[in-house]
C-alpha cells in the first residue's frame, strides 16, 4: 500500500549457532509480536543475512539501502537498522580483508556512514573475543553494543534484554521527534488509600529502579517539574519524545491530577502503557483510564516483581516504535490523496481524543461531503464500540460521519 518505512537486517555467521537463536527471537519479536502487526503491510519488514550467496565460504546478499537499491525494481525503506551477531566464527571470516565477509561488513559500516540519519547499526556481541583486537572489531567496535549488560536475573533474560535496546534504538532512529533517548513520564498518585498503606511507594521506588538498569532517559514526573514551572506546558512539550508509564492503584482513577496527565498523554498522542496495580479496589474507576494498553502488576509472597515492570516497559517501548512508524507512514501518505484520510489516529479513537480532534480541525473537517475517513493502528474497534461512537459524531458540529477503521480494513475495501 505504502513504500516500506524500516527494514531490519538481522547479521550473523551460519557457524555462530548462538547468533541462529537470537535472530529468530528478534523476528519473531518485530514481525510476530502483536504491537507491530497494527501498521500498515510494509512499515516493517525484518530479513535475514547468514546464508551464503556466492561460493562455499562467501558472505549472504547485500544489505539494501538508498545507495545500494534492491533488485527487480524493488525500493529500498526509508529506514534501514543493520544488527549484526558478533561471534568469533565471523570475527575469523572478516579477519582477511579480502574476504566477501570483510567486504559485506565494512560495507555495513559505510552504509551507516554515508547516511547516519537512515542507516543505523546495532551490533550484540555473542562472544566477547569476537572484537578484542580482531578487524571485526575495528570495523564495528566503535558502535554502541544492544544489552551489553547482563540481564537481571529476577526480571528478564538476554532475549528480552535485546529485543527492549533494540525497539529502543530504533525508534530514536526512526522517530521525527528530535530526541538523544527515550523518556520514560512515570503517572502515579501521591496518596494511600487505607489499604495500600506503602505499597505504592514501593511499587514507585521498584519502577525508578528498573527504568535506571535500562537505557531509556532518566524518568519524568512531578519531582522533576521546578517550583514556578506550567505544569501544563511542561508536560505538553514533553510529549514528542515521553512515553507514559501509569501505576494504577487504587486511588490512582480518582485523583485529579492523575487524570489531568492521562488526558494531556492520550491528546498528545504520548503511547501510554498502564501498569494495573490494583489491590483491594476502585470505587468508581474513570473512562478516562481505558482504551490503552494494561499489564497485571501483582504481589507475590509479599513483594512486588520485576518481571511485571519489565513487561511494562517493553511494552511501552514498542508502542513507541510504533508510533514513530505510524507516523512515518502518514508522511509517505501525503504522496497517496487517493486513501483520503483525515486524521491519521496513533490509537484507536474514544471520546476523549474524537471530541479533542474535532475541536482543533473543526473549520477544516466540515467543509466537504461524505463521511471523514479516520485510519487507526490495529486492533479495530468492536462493531459496538464504533457505532456509539459514529453516534456521537452525528450529534456535533461537524455535520459529518466518520468512517474509523485500521489498515486491514482499509486494505479488505480496496482503498
Amino acid at each position: 500500500m505504502l513504500p516500506p518505512v524500516l527494514e531490519i537486517f538481522l547479521i550473523w555467521h551460519p557457524q555462530d549457532e548462538a547468533g541462529a537463536a537470537l535472530a529468530e527471537a528478534i523476528f519473531k519479536h518485530f514481525m510476530h509480536g502483536p504491537t507491530f502487526s497494527g501498521v500498515i503491510g510494509g512499515g516493517i519488514q525484518v530479513s535475514m543475512r547468514s546464508a551464503t550467496w556466492e561460493g562455499d565460504n562467501g558472505a549472504p546478499r547485500p544489505v539494501y539501502w538508498e545507495g545500494a537499491p534492491a533488485p527487480n525494481g524493488i525500493p529500498p525503506a526509508n529506514f534501514v537498522a543493520a544488527v549484526p551477531l558478533l561471534g568469533t566464527e565471523l570475527a575469523a571470516s572478516v579477519e582477511d580483508t579480502n574476504s566477501s565477509w570483510h567486504h559485506f561488513i565494512a560495507s555495513v559500516a559505510g552504509a551507516q556512514e554515508n547516511q547516519p540519519d537512515k542507516f543505523g547499526v546495532f551490533p550484540f556481541l555473542l562472544s566477547r573475543g569476537a572484537t578484542d583486537g580482531t578487524e571485526l572489531g575495528r570495523l564495528l567496535g566503535g558502535y554502541q553494543f544492544s544489552a551489553a549488560g547482563q540481564p537481571d536475573k529476577e526480571g528478564e533474560d538476554v532475549k528480552s534484554m535485546l529485543c527492549r535496546d533494540l525497539t529502543q534504538g530504533i525508534a530514536q532512529l526512526v522517530s521525527p521527534d528530535e530526541m538523544d533517548r527515550l523518556t520514560t513520564f512515570i503517572s502515579h498518585t501521591k496518596r494511600h488509600s487505607q489499604t495500600e498503606g506503602e505499597d505504592v511507594d514501593e511499587l514507585v521506588d521498584l519502577v525508578r529502579h528498573v527504568i535506571g538498569s535500562t537505557r531509556l532517559n532518566d524518568f519524568f514526573d512531578a519531582n522533576d517539574i521546578q517550583p514556578g514551572t506550567d505544569w501544563d506546558a511542561e508536560l505538553r512539550g514533553k510529549a514528542g519524545t515521553s512515553a507514559m508509564l501509569a501505576i494504577r492503584t487504587d486511588l490512582y482513577s480518582s485523583r485529579e491530577w492523575c487524570q489531568r496527565e492521562v488526558v494531556i498523554a492520550k491528546t498528545e498522542g504520548m503511547p501510554v502503557i498502564m501498569m494495573d496495580a490494583i489491590g483491594y479496589g476502585e470505587e468508581r474507576g474513570s473512562f478516562l483510564m481505558d482504551h490503552v494498553p494494561r499489564i497485571a502488576v501483582r504481589k507475590i509472597d509479599g513483594r512486588w516483581q520485576k518481571r511485571d515492570v519489565y513487561r511494562a516497559l517493553n511494552l511501552l517501548v514498542d508502542e513507541c516504535l510504533k508510533r514513530a512508524l505510524w507516523l512515518r507512514q502518514k508522511e509517505l501518505a501525503q504522496n497517496r490523496p487517493e486513501l483520503d484520510v483525515a486524521w491519521w489516529a496513533p490509537h484507536a479513537p474514544e471520546f476523549l481524543t474524537l471530541s479533542h480532534w474535532i475541536e482543533n480541525n473543526l473549520e477544516n473537517a466540515a467543509d466537504g461531503e461524505g463521511d471523514i475517513r479516520i485510519l487507526h493502528p490495529d486492533p479495530p474497534l468492536g462493531p459496538e464500540e464504533r457505532s456509539v461512537l459514529q453516534k456521537y459524531v452525528s450529534g456535533t458540529r461537524l455535520g459529518r460521519g466518520v468512517d474509523i477503521m485500521t489498515p486491514r480494513q482499509l486494505a479488505t475495501r480496496g482503498g
